[in-house]
């Protein structure tokens, strides 16, 4: 065991952990059980760590010995070394710095061993005077969160083009599937399955479109604006460094905020994003829900698609397959509206120079966009790809409803058709036969006038 102290007294920390007494007080006073920060937030802080150090470095204010070492840790904890490290839960007070500290402290000790040095020796490698230079938690943490947004953002981006890709081979594979088109759920008039597949697909390449163009708005970082956006503690030559640096280390067109003050208390960019994956959501529950309609029965549903059985669907009834598919993309959804709605009442309280509420905020858009980039690529590959039309349900259904009548309106009227229609379902009689027998259209003008309304679907 080692001893450490800060402003509240002295702990004892274990000897075999990197971390030290700031994140110690931070791990026993957020004591939850939830998950820990997300770890792509700890890969980019490393690299956020890095790019300082440069900075640093090359300013002449960080030795080379210094900065070796810290470079070192920093490749270390992008790569995975010291994950175990990082133990703090992804929710807490302090606007995030105690992950801050948590950084500082790890490459810290773990920058003391590469230099040859004991775990504590911080007059040799300080958490704060050496590692946090020219720095604060309130222009790093939110830099480190936009640089783990844009990785996850633009792996997102490439399910939702595969997606739509899948989309539009279904409408291809089904332009030939003639069907009921619905509305509210009522029967309405004729469509292909391939219409509305194509509809799919082109509902999700407006978020794709979207996803593209929202990265520019997270893009926009605070670096060198420090506590609260007045750059104290940080010079100019240092502000322009760190983000050239930044730039280069992540290959991301990052740029220094115009204004750093409003960059630093504002939030309102995190949730124009997040507002933009929940419209993806949004879409694809439409979808999900279509499709576990259009898949229902087999018996007593639609039964127009078959979906790809995934599992067996009960421990009772031998043969049932659900549509768990569909259901685990709803389930995503709901989760999405919910960590969307916890996020925007965070990023709407906070208070004058700072919104302490940033790691619910960051917490919430992450899983937002892992949820969706692993959900998407599941839906894409494991059902998407797999459906297949039941066509001779569909002309079931074409032949058996009202969808064709409208197309007579014209020749006999809405009010006499609605009278033919009211006769044909009392008598249970085909309604086509009647305005025959009736001598309103003979059936050569009615094969006609369905072919001419229905060559075009």
């Amino acid at each position: 065991m080692r001893k450490e102290k800060d402003l509240l007294g002295v702990l004892e920390i274990d000897d075999e952990v990197n971390y030290g007494v700031h994140t110690k007080r931070a791990a026993d006073n957020f004591r939850v059980n939830y998950k820990k920060v997300n770890i792509e937030i700890i890969r980019a802080y490393a690299i956020v760590k890095k790019a300082c150090a440069a900075a640093n470095f090359k300013t002449e204010r960080l030795c080379e010995a210094k900065y070796a070492a810290i470079t070192a840790v920093c490749d270390d904890i992008t790569a995975g070394k010291y994950d175990a490290d990082f133990v703090l839960p992804a929710i807490q007070g302090g606007a995030g710095t105690s992950v801050n500290m948590n950084m500082n402290e790890v490459i810290a000790n773990a920058g003391l061993v590469f230099m040859g040095y004991s775990k504590g020796e911080y007059d040799k490698l300080h958490p704060l005077e050496d590692v946090n230079m020219s720095q604060s938690t309130n222009d790093t943490f939110p830099t480190a969160i936009k640089i783990a947004i844009i990785k996850i953002l633009r792996e997102l981006t490439d399910a939702v083009m595969d997606l739509q890709t899948a989309l539009q081979k279904k409408e291809s594979e089904f332009a030939d599937v003639f069907k009921l088109g619905r509305t509210q759920l009522k029967d309405a008039v004729p469509i292909t399955l391939g219409q509305e597949f194509g509809a799919y697909a082109e509902a999700i390449s407006r978020d794709r479109w979207r996803l593209y163009k929202c990265e520019e708005r997270i893009r926009q970082i605070n670096m060198g604006g420090t506590a609260i956006g007045t750059g104290v503690g940080a010079s100019q030559k240092y502000r322009f460094a760190v983000t050239e640096e930044l730039r280069n280390l992540t290959g991301y067109g990052l740029a220094r905020a115009e204004n750093l003050i409003d960059a630093t208390q504002n939030l309102d960019a995190y949730v124009e994003v997040a507002a933009i994956v929940k419209t993806l959501a949004v879409n694809l529950n439409k979808i999900s829900s279509d499709l576990r309609l259009m898949d229902s029965g087999p018996v007593s549903g639609f039964s127009e698609i078959i979906l790809p059985p995934l599992q067996a669907g009960s421990t009772i009834m031998p043969g049932k397959v659900n549509p768990v598919g569909p259901e685990f993309i709803k389930q995503i959804y709901y989760k999405v509206i919910g960590n969307d709605l916890a996020l925007t009442i965070a990023a709407a309280d906070g208070n004058f120079e700072l919104n302490p509420m940033l790691p619910l905020v960051a917490d919430c858009i992450l899983e937002n966009l892992e949820l969706l980039r692993d959900g998407v690529k599941f839906f894409s590959e494991k059902v998407i790809t797999g459906i297949q039309a039941n066509r001779q349900r569909c002309r079931e259904y074409i032949e058996k409803s009202w969808s064709l009548a409208s197309l007579f309106i014209e020749k006999l009227g809405y009010e006499k058709l609605t009278e033919i229609l009211k006769e044909s379902f009392k008598t249970g009689r085909d309604y086509k036969e009647i305005i025959i027998e009736k001598g309103f259209l003979d059936k050569e003008t009615m094969s006609q006038i369905i072919r001419n309304n229905t060559e075009s679907i």
